[in-house]
């Protein structure tokens, strides 16, 4: 996602071994899906990493320095190009859960007003 017209994901690290079962799916991906991905977003730094023995999975590097990592392995090359869809339209931050349903600066006195309200 860009902030401010810039794209937050600066590395897409794709992460594969060459012989295992559980990276014939982003082998395929990185065949068929990988080349437009790369034409679409040239902003994008992809670097493919060859990793022996290991379950593939794809990095995302951010311009604020935080790292998202995706397990990808038995997954489809649809579902691979879904999830590094995800990680370029993410903005990188970290998740933050909420304590409350809304949240406000000045909290209001007499509660949240809920339509179930009765008079």
């Amino acid at each position: 996602m860009a902030l401010r017209g810039v794209w937050q994901l600066q590395k897409l690290v794709v992460s594969y071994c060459n012989w295992g079962g559980s990276s014939r799916g982003i082998r395929a991906f990185m065949e068929s899906e990988l080349p437009a991905l790369i034409e679409k977003n040239p902003q994008l730094e992809v670097v493919t990493e060859l990793s022996r023995g290991q379950h593939p999975y794809l990095k995302g590097v951010y311009r604020n320095r935080n790292e998202r990592v995706v397990c990808v392995k038995n997954m489809d090359p649809e579902q691979v190009l879904l999830n590094a869809t995800r990680l370029r339209n993410s903005l990188g931050r970290k998740v933050v859960k909420l304590r409350t349903r809304h949240v406000t600066k000045h909290p209001s006195v007499q509660g949240t007003w809920t339509t179930a309200v009765k008079f």
